[in-house]
């Protein structure tokens, strides 16, 4: 009886565990506002913190390296804050050319499943943590070219359709291939939080 009992809550938790993720993502409105980051983790803590960098490679192997954050609001492409900064290599890595970036539009956001991944968040409440999926519109400076930059989070229990880091395009070359992640090195990670409303 105990037994049948226990596959019983197993097999209900099972079931359950998806709609939360549903409801979670429909909770997220249009109208929120969410914060991105490209992420400092402390592979000896645990804790993630804003500061870090995430890099991705184009075909002949060349490399572009970011740091960022920022906000955007789903339901207001125009409604975009942040940026950071971007130093591009050639394939024997050698610095070719460095500067900063900024946000100029949201292109398109996704909420994906997945729940706080680390022990300690130090950028804002674990309960806010999102993985999803950004296309963000960018304006390189010095020069003025344009891009693209795709951050990508995969938490807990995400999908592995998910991928974890970045991709960016800066005028016709496309660093198409990011950088994964590797255990317990920092580098090449992200995160989303839902920013509370005052």
């Amino acid at each position: 009886m105990r037994t049948d009992r226990h596959r019983f809550l197993a097999r209900a938790i099972l079931l359950i565990l998806p709609l939360i993720f549903v409801v979670i993502a429909r909770g997220d409105s249009e109208e929120t506002k969410f914060r991105w980051d490209i992420i400092s983790l402390d592979v000896t803590t645990g804790t993630v913190s804003a500061g870090g960098s995430a890099s991705a490679l184009a075909n002949d192997s060349s490399k572009i390296t970011l740091t960022g954050s920022g906000t955007f609001k789903p339901d207001d492409p125009e409604d975009v804050a942040g940026g950071g900064t971007w130093t591009t290599f050639d394939s024997s890595s050698q610095t070719t050319v460095s500067g900063t970036y900024e946000v100029k539009r949201l292109v398109k956001f996704d909420v994906a499943p997945g729940t706080f991944p680390a022990s300690t968040d130090n950028i804002g409440n674990p309960l806010d943590f999102r993985a999803g999926l950004v296309f963000l519109r960018i304006r390189y400076l010095p020069d003025g070219q344009s891009g693209i930059l795709v951050v990508s989070c995969h938490g807990a229990m995400t999908p592995n359709t998910v991928f974890e880091g970045i991709t960016a395009s800066k005028g016709y070359v496309d660093y198409f291939n990011r950088v994964a992640p590797v255990m317990g090195v920092n580098g090449n990670r992200s995160a989303f939080h839902v920013v509370p409303q005052a």
